[in-house]
């Protein structure tokens, strides 16, 4: 490719999402610094990393003697650096109250209802918008590039046609135009089927003495869905470990399965920013390849990390490069 250069996705898709996420409480665009969304970013890998030492403490007590007592204080830590960039970013955009925003709103209802609308109710509201946006856009995103780059020839290049036919070189993609792109939305579907951003589903109690599957579960048991192997098993899918979009098509987009595809979950509690990460990820998936002739640095390496959300073990390199058409659909 002429004209092309490097990037590291992981870095890119994260600040996307976050300012993505910023500008729907903000109500418009281009008003938070490359510094926040970085900062953001930096919280967040500490409250994962601290998370998954909680995880194994919670199920594993006694490891609490062999040092891993310091968890609880980490997780204070993080949670008091996280609060204290909520109360930041509420300040510098809130502007106390009358803001045409999201937080200018919540800050006018605190002035009539101070007991239901409390500074901490605000924070934490505001954090499972930024945080739920940003989970599943940036990881879904740079797995779909994964494969997509490994896939270059085919998978790729089939769903640039398919964008060039429905959307043209004259202007960019939008959210009105996903449903008019159903290998699109195939590619998404297989990327959280391979990759669901949540492993582990919420976890949910029992309400009653059962027995599932031949094991007895007691009245008040923490019950967890793990949906990756739900959604990996070969007793399910036909070559699970194999990325093949086409296993949704003709509009089997796998919601409506049989509990075989549980990416956001089922029933009433559900991930309620479902069709948000959809259409997130859709329109930025879809400018990426409309806009850019992207090509893969060497090996992709596919390996999973670990923890509460399906990372990639190495963050993936790409080469990218503009479509000629950019610059005049730009100027």
């Amino acid at each position: 490719m002429s004209g092309c250069g490097e990037v590291d996705t992981k870095a890119v898709f994260f600040e996307h999402a976050y300012r993505v996420a910023a500008a729907m409480i903000l109500g418009r665009a281009g008003v938070v610094e490359e510094e926040e969304a970085e900062g953001f970013r930096d919280i967040v890998a500490e409250m994962a990393a601290a998370t998954v030492e909680a995880n194994v403490v919670d199920f594993l007590p006694f490891l609490g003697w062999f040092g891993f007592g310091s968890v609880e204080r980490k997780m204070r830590l993080v949670q008091e650096k996280r609060e204290r960039f909520m109360e930041n970013f509420i300040g510098k955009h809130g502007g106390g109250g009358g803001e045409k925003n999201l937080i200018g709103f919540l800050l006018d209802l605190q002035r009539y209802e101070a007991e239901c609308y409390t500074d901490e109710m605000i924070r934490n509201f505001l954090l499972v918008i930024i945080q739920g946006a940003i989970h599943t856009t940036a990881t879904t995103l740079e797995w779909a590039f994964s494969h997509l780059l490994a896939n270059q020839h085919t998978i790729q290049a089939r769903a640039r046609a398919e964008i060039d036919n429905l959307v043209g070189r004259s202007r960019l993609l939008d959210g009105s135009d996903l449903p008019g792109l159903p290998y699109l939305g195939c590619i998404i579907s297989e990327t959280l089927r391979m990759h669901p951003a949540a492993p582990l589903l919420m976890p949910h109690v029992s309400s009653e003495e059962c027995r599932v599957g031949g094991f007895h579960v007691p009245r008040g048991t923490m019950l967890l869905v793990n949906a990756w192997e739900i959604q990996n098993s070969p007793e399910t899918w036909k070559d699970p470990e194999r990325f093949s979009p086409g296993r949704f098509e003709g509009g089997k987009n796998g919601f409506e399965s049989e509990f075989k595809f549980l990416p956001f979950g089922r029933g009433r509690r559900a991930c309620p920013g479902q069709r948000l990460a959809m259409e997130m990820v859709g329109v930025a998936l879809g400018c990426l390849i409309q806009c850019f002739e992207w090509e893969k640095i060497g090996e992709i390496d596919m390996k999973e990390g670990k923890g509460v959300v399906t990372t990639r073990l190495q963050p993936l390199r790409a080469k990218l490069a503009p479509r000629p058409f950019l610059a005049n659909l730009l100027s």
